[in-house]
């Protein structure tokens, strides 16, 4: 079963992730108007990337955007979660063990107790986000099973690859269902929510050219139509 689960079905699953990415890429930069965006991004260019730059960096900056500050707690609880979710995975020594064996490439690796804190903490932010969904009416009233499936996605490969970890229970289940939880997730990524590790930076980009070029980033260009 742990040949199965790390060789056939991983490849599967990366596949997946990475031809879903790419598709939603693509569908993306289609999906844009030739006449209210593609062409003013096309024609103004150095303008646009300055605010697309700006865009990104504010909002992947603790506290770098007017939303951030002005809620504290969901600021620290988002960034937390997603520095556990992100760092964690890729660096990881197991897992760079694993990529070091496969394909000969060996990423710089955390320790072992530095992967321990940011999973758990991580697993804590993940409990504050469900908690929020549940206790604020605000959220709740937009909040789905579906949102829950999500983090219950985003979240049960790090809890059961922390309980593989540490031989909590029966060490080989764990570690099959780890590695399922985790393909489970890449194949998801195209098709949910979590499609945003990409579109994320797609749309900041998209938003922050806009304001840098047709909502006051320019000042009065010549030829500009808009």
């Amino acid at each position: 079963m742990y040949q199965f689960v790390t060789g056939p079905l991983a490849w599967l699953s990366f596949v997946i992730f990475f031809g879903g990415v790419i598709c939603r890429a693509v569908l993306y930069i289609r999906g844009l108007d030739w006449q209210l965006d593609r062409v003013a991004y096309k024609e103004f260019f150095s303008y646009g990337m300055k605010g697309a730059i700006h865009s990104i960096r504010a909002w992947l900056t603790p506290f770098g955007t007017h939303s951030w500050r002005y809620y504290p707690f969901m600021t620290i609880a988002f960034f937390t979660f997603h520095a556990g979710l992100v760092i964690t995975p890729i660096l990881l020594q197991a897992h760079n063990i694993i990529l070091k064996e496969r394909f000969g490439i060996c990423l710089f690796s955390i320790s072992d107790k530095t992967a321990d804190m940011l999973t758990i903490a991580m697993l804590i932010a993940g409990v504050f986000l469900i908690l929020r969904r549940v206790m604020l009416p605000e959220v709740r009233i937009l909040t789905t099973k579906y949102d829950y499936a999500v983090l219950a996605i985003t979240m049960l490969p790090f809890l059961t690859g922390f309980l593989a970890a540490h031989n909590i229970g029966n060490y080989d289940f764990w570690v099959i269902v780890h590695v399922l939880c985790g393909e489970v997730m890449l194949i998801a990524i195209p098709f949910t929510k979590l499609s945003h590790f990409v579109l994320f930076f797609m749309s900041r980009a998209q938003i922050g050219m806009d304001f840098g070029i047709k909502r006051g980033g320019m000042k009065n260009p010549k030829g500009f139509a808009w």
